[in-house]
């Protein structure tokens, strides 16, 4: 036995690497059934498995020039990274964009940039920007609300993204004044850390629903009462990563807390529809908003994905022989968004923002019914110049979701759906999350959205216009071909935004200031910050 030990002994390393290659060699050629590469070419045809598996991460950062990557390349990520930090996130030697290329927008400036007076509230705070329309003002809602900020954070739910990100953004959005939409998964504690919150209302009625899973109007009225933070409820009709599909939230996945958030059982599978159960037509659902709007006293407004336009027109017209309806429209584009999803809905379904925008918009100016609606955009929103754009095209506010994400760390390693997520953004697991510092992502989630904000001014006041809202469709050129290399978006989109009811920021400003979540005295030792 010794002899053996010592002989053992004896061996070198890379006799005993040989020796377990040699075994998984055996083991690739005699025992494995299910992958051919491995069987075709033992040892070796590991090698492409361990490529295939960091394939995302050679690319990203490696392979992928700066402009190439999707869903966001290099450059969009570092600036908002560097935004998130507060450090240098300008870029020099000119642009590396392919300005010829098709979709690609050029913004009009003004021969004369705009001057501000002395007493102008962006002389001290740049990033200061309030919403120019109110949600609920036309309905005559009990409690109207005007976001004191043009830039928000869109549905991400409690249980998509993990509790510490959840609590990150919402402290992030009380630091700069945006607000934040929970997502359908219900209102969590970590919703409820000072920032004003849009509640939303998704197909499977978490947090507001009954022991049979339908609405409950009880639950509803109960949740605005006890939580005034809520200023908004959104109903949610479809989303640009999988409209018209549902999802299921399996049983493992649903602890102690999501049961309790979400009112549901913590020992079978959730289902969430594609469908709404609360009504059937578009007829119903305005009456299902005035239902809620009058027991809540808040706006109510819908979120959807674009494709058909017939119920659209329906909804239009039910809205101007009424005079009644959502108070607020979130357009979704279909360029996906943080929920997993099949390829194919991802890919294919709903059309992308700005075609699905103009389309809407273009119906409700029809039926003159846009000076009621607050539009609020979202798709791939989340930098200046692309804001401007969707200003110029007739929206109110932005809302960003995968931007929000990288403000607090998110590194696009499109692993949402697989719940191990590296950064500990999106996904349940503890340990990934322990990572989370929440203190600093807030401050990142604040210097995001506050530099955000200063730079679609800056681009405002070159344009000689005080806020983003009088930005005209006129104002924006956009490359169409080869043979017309760019027209407005007025000319593409046939249409010119209606203009919006605009006095001045420094009266928005007083009245977010008043009746909306603004510290100014935080924006204002930000903005010093950032300077």
């Amino acid at each position: 036995m010794s002899e053996v030990l010592e002989f053992i002994g004896q061996i070198p390393w890379w006799g005993w690497l040989l020796f377990v290659l040699l075994l998984i060699g055996i083991s690739d050629v005699f025992f494995n059934r299910k992958h051919t590469i491995k069987h075709n070419f033992p040892v070796v045809g590991h090698l492409r498995y361990f490529l295939e598996g960091i394939g995302p991460e050679l690319r990203q950062y490696i392979v992928a020039n700066n402009r190439e990557e999707l869903p966001f390349n290099r450059r969009e990520r570092g600036w908002i990274y560097a935004s998130a930090k507060n450090v240098n996130n300008y870029e020099g030697f000119g642009t590396d964009q392919d300005i010829f290329s098709t979709h690609y927008i050029f913004i009009n400036n003004a021969l004369l940039p705009l001057k501000l007076p002395e007493d102008h509230p962006n002389q001290k705070n740049s990033g200061l920007i309030p919403c120019a329309k109110v949600m609920g003002g036309w309905n005559k809602r009990k409690r109207p609300f005007r976001p004191a900020s043009i830039i928000n954070v869109s549905a991400m739910s409690y249980g998509s993204l993990s509790a510490k990100a959840i609590e990150s953004l919402n402290e992030g959005c009380k630091l700069s004044g945006a607000y934040h939409n929970t997502g359908e998964g219900g209102l969590s504690s970590y919703h409820k850390k000072g920032a004003d919150v849009v509640f939303q209302i998704g197909t499977g009625y978490f947090g507001v629903r009954d022991e049979d899973g339908n609405f409950s109007m009880e639950k509803m009225v109960q949740l605005v009462k006890e939580n005034p933070q809520v200023r908004a409820i959104e109903l949610k009709l479809s989303q640009g990563a999988k409209p018209g599909k549902g999802g299921v939230l399996p049983a493992a996945k649903i602890s102690k807390e999501i049961s309790e958030i979400r009112g549901v059982p913590m020992d079978k599978d959730v289902i969430s529809p594609a469908y709404h159960s609360a009504f059937n037509s578009v007829e119903e659902m305005v009456e299902f908003v005035e239902k809620i709007a009058a027991a809540t006293g808040l706006p109510v407004g819908i979120k959807s994905a674009v494709g058909q336009l017939k119920d659209w027109k329906k909804l239009a017209k039910i809205m101007q022989e009424k005079d009644h309806g959502p108070d607020f429209i979130s357009i979704d584009g279909g360029e996906g968004g943080t929920g997993a999803a099949p390829p194919s809905f991802a890919d294919h379904v709903s059309l992308p923002w700005i075609y699905a925008f103009t389309d809407v918009y273009k119906i409700f100016q029809k039926y003159e019914l846009t000076d009621r609606i607050v539009f609020v955009a979202s798709g791939k929103l989340g930098f200046p110049a692309k804001a401007a754009m969707a200003f110029a095209l007739g929206a109110d506010c932005i809302n960003v979701a995968r931007e929000a994400m990288m403000s607090i760390g998110c590194i696009q390693a499109q692993s949402c759906h697989t719940n191990t997520c590296p950064t500990g953004v999106a996904t349940q697991n503890k340990w990934l999350q322990s990572g989370i510092n929440v203190n600093d992502k807030a401050m990142r989630t604040n210097f995001y959205f506050v530099k955000f904000r200063k730079e679609l001014l800056q681009i405002s006041h070159a344009c000689g216009y005080e806020h983003p809202c009088q930005f005209t469709t006129d104002d924006v050129d956009i490359n169409l071909s080869d043979k017309n290399l760019a027209k407005t978006l007025a000319t593409t989109f046939s249409y010119h935004k209606d203009e919006v009811n605009f006095g001045s920021v420094k009266e928005l400003v007083e009245c977010a200031h008043l009746g909306g979540n603004l510290n100014l005295e935080h924006l204002q030792k930000t903005e010093k910050a950032i300077d």
